[in-house]
């Protein structure tokens, strides 16, 4: 292990996160281990999401401690107090033009030492869709890794985005085509990804508008990435092996340092366990619950922070999961409806009350831990099935929007661990799956095939000697900890080229 602190100055990195729930929970991970490497960390979430923490948390969940503290930027967007995820083009838009002013006013800040108090800062760490941090890292000569919280199958079909408006692909022709077959076109040359459909790709690509502003802040965002000090993936090596080779011919400075529930959960300092991040209340009482259910009896159901449906999909989940006669804990947030309350039928709630729960939000890993839980029918999005698999639980796939299309796939397709609802919800479908997952033949096999995932998982980051552990030393000293005024082979400091060293022995 490796020990970087000295009493005198630590180095400090500062985090900062892309703002919504499903960026911030990883950033965070990666924060605290970070923390327990002897880093000192500042943790920079917008102000819009910093008030809706203090709410959800409370007045002092945010105090942090010294060497693990907490700063704001603006996000660009217009004030608000709602409690929901912003808009997310607006969100990927503004924070391209509007954040890296602010974020470079706050690292001269923090290196004011006098009067800031804390060490100077010697890396960042930012979400890989947060690329601006590039020209703050350039003007003060210090590493910035990138972070990609989603899949390395997702970050390979992002890059296919630029060929696929070469060949003629995208954007598409008119309307029709989202509905007339289309999207089941097998694209056959991604590399380790042989066989997937446009329907399985990345769902900004479906568009008439050739400037639409996530297909362009996408295309824009990944590519960014080949001037970075390094990439980091929340995967390990045997999860996504085949589609990592190619991607190193791109990206050859890539680290593999996942799952972080894992590597976070080793040595969890108890002054850390305090400090989280989920941006809605979570409510008491569901552990408590689920101590009363048989083990495995449970399938748990959630549709992640971005997720929406219409009050007609609610209505049909509700009566395929009261149907399947199944035992279900399912956390409908209070912004799950487009436009109207996600309430459900009180028939429905009549009909379940002896095996069915509903809660607002929950934390999820505690949830899938739990011995009850039997399976779990999920948006998937990438923390949600990297949970899954920590767990040996395995998925029904719906999948909402961006990637969480091709982690559908790759879940049915590659991993074995998953079976997928059409978009077309209808509750005789959910109820036969939820029934197959829980109760058949399938679902069993599921189950072995996720049990193994998890094996494999906690090789790779819960022992010292696993491939991520390894991969998040090598990341630290060869490139967090570069020296200031040495640029080797092995970091980049952007604007430098460079290369990396992912897969070395």
């Amino acid at each position: 292990m490796v020990s970087l602190a000295t009493e005198k100055c630590p180095p400090h990195v500062v985090c900062l996160p892309f703002p919504a729930q499903g960026h911030i929970n990883p950033m965070l991970k990666l924060a605290k281990i970070l923390h327990q490497k002897d880093f000192h960390i500042t943790f920079v979430n917008t102000e819009f999401n910093h008030r809706r923490l203090l709410r959800s948390r409370g007045l002092d969940s945010l105090d942090g401690l010294s060497t693990f503290r907490f700063e704001t930027i603006p996000d660009g967007l217009p004030p608000s107090d709602a409690d929901s995820t912003q808009h997310v083009p607006s969100l990927c838009d503004s924070t391209k033009k509007n954040c890296l002013a602010p974020f470079r006013d706050l690292l001269s800040r923090l290196n004011n030492t006098s009067s800031s108090k804390v060490p100077p800062v010697t890396c960042i760490v930012s979400d890989c869709i947060m690329s601006f941090t590039l020209k703050a890292a350039q003007e003060l000569g210090i590493p910035n890794v990138f972070f990609w919280t989603a899949s390395v199958c997702g970050f390979m079909s992002y890059l296919q985005y630029r060929p696929l408006i070469e060949k003629g692909y995208v954007p598409l022709k008119d309307e029709s085509y989202l509905t007339n077959g289309y999207l089941d076109t097998v694209i056959d040359w991604i590399p380790g990804m042989e066989g997937i459909s446009l329907k399985y790709l990345p769902t900004f690509i479906r568009t008439t508008d050739p400037g639409d502003i996530m297909l362009n802040f996408a295309i824009g965002e990944v590519e960014s990435a080949q001037n970075a000090s390094a990439v980091i993936l929340n995967t390990f090596d045997d999860l996504e092996s085949e589609v990592l080779k190619p991607l190193t011919s791109t990206l050859p400075h890539l680290y593999t340092i996942g799952p972080l529930q894992l590597l976070e959960n080793q040595d969890q300092e108890n002054a850390l366990n305090s400090i989280a991040s989920n941006l809605w209340k979570e409510e008491p009482g569901f552990i408590e619950w689920l101590d009363f259910k048989e083990p495995h009896s449970v399938i748990y159901v959630n549709f992640g922070s971005i997720t929406v449906m219409t009050p007609q999909q609610l209505i049909e989940f509700a009566w395929g999961l009261a149907n399947s006669m199944c035992t279900f804990l399912w956390v409908i947030r209070s912004d799950l409806v487009v436009g109207d309350s996600a309430i459900v039928p009180p028939e429905f709630v009549a009909e379940t009350k002896e095996r069915g729960l509903v809660a607002g939000w929950c934390p999820q890993e505690r949830v899938l831990q739990h011995p009850s839980i039997g399976g779990f029918l999920t948006h998937s999005g990438w923390n949600s099935t990297l949970d899954s698999l920590c767990c040996g639980v395995p998925v029904i796939c719906w999948p909402f929007f961006s990637e969480q299309q091709t982690n559908c796939w790759f879940c049915c397709n590659k991993l074995g661990i998953g079976m997928e609802i059409d978009s077309d919800v209808k509750r005789n479908e959910i109820e036969s799956l939820v029934r197959e997952l829980m109760e058949g033949d399938q679902g069993q096999v599921m189950k072995y095939k996720a049990k193994e995932w998890k094996r494999k998982a906690e090789e790779a980051a819960a022992s010292p000697t696993g491939s991520s552990c390894l991969n998040l030393e090598k990341m630290i000293n060869k490139v967090l900890l570069a020296p200031r005024d040495k640029i080797n082979g092995d970091v980049i400091v952007p604007g430098i080229t460079g290369l990396g060293t992912y897969g070395e022995s």
